[in-house]
């Protein structure tokens, strides 16, 4: 890749476009390299370099899926002698997709213990929805101005926590809370790198 080189553009599940990263697919490496008890952080890096290689020699219209570059760190992976690594990968992508399916959202009025119940038979005074971390991003940039990198690392940081709640139906007044108090972590954070 030459300076000149046009940057690629990654096309999410969701639509949205952001600015492939180099060092996102460092971390999906590193984590696949980790999950099957080889962690190897020069060795994500090597893969990294083909990868990114690969992508930027062979894509046509500089925009590139997600599931593509899955498929190519994949590819590298089981040709490298890592094919663990690469089951782990696909297995952590298909179980976050399965989670994703499974989690609902409800909205409605829920103030004590006798609405527990209702939030998995009461459909009357409920908005039910799919789990979409996507949503989390668009609130955070249009209603709090945040810049669209810094919504998702807020969005990711909420996702984490609902999966690891283990709960198929979730309030969406404690996603909100989830929402506004990681959001404030990750903005506290930031202010004291830039004082720093």
């Amino acid at each position: 890749m030459t300076a000149r080189t046009p940057k690629l553009t990654v096309v999410k599940t969701d639509g949205t476009k952001e600015p492939y990263l180099h060092t996102k697919v460092i971390g999906s490496i590193a984590n696949a390299l980790g999950a099957v008890g080889k962690p190897d952080i020069t060795a994500a890096q090597e893969l990294a370099e083909a990868v990114t290689f690969f992508l930027y020699r062979n894509a046509t219209n500089r925009a590139i899926s997600t599931s593509e570059i899955l498929s190519v760190i994949e590819a590298v992976l089981a040709g490298t002698g890592f094919e663990e690594a690469a089951v782990a990968l696909s297995e952590h992508h298909f179980e976050r997709k399965l989670k994703r399916c499974r989690i609902e959202v409800v909205r409605g009025r829920h103030s004590g213990l006798s609405d527990a119940d209702n939030l998995y038979t009461d459909h009357s005074e409920q908005t039910r929805s799919r789990w979409n971390k996507s949503r989390i991003v668009e609130y955070l940039v249009t209603k709090h101005h945040l810049h669209r990198p810094i919504a998702r690392t807020v969005a990711s940081m909420v996702e984490e926590k609902v999966f690891n709640m283990g709960l198929p139906v979730v309030p969406a007044g404690l996603v909100k809370q989830l929402v506004l108090n990681d959001a404030a972590a990750v903005l506290r954070a930031q202010n004291q790198l830039q004082t720093a």
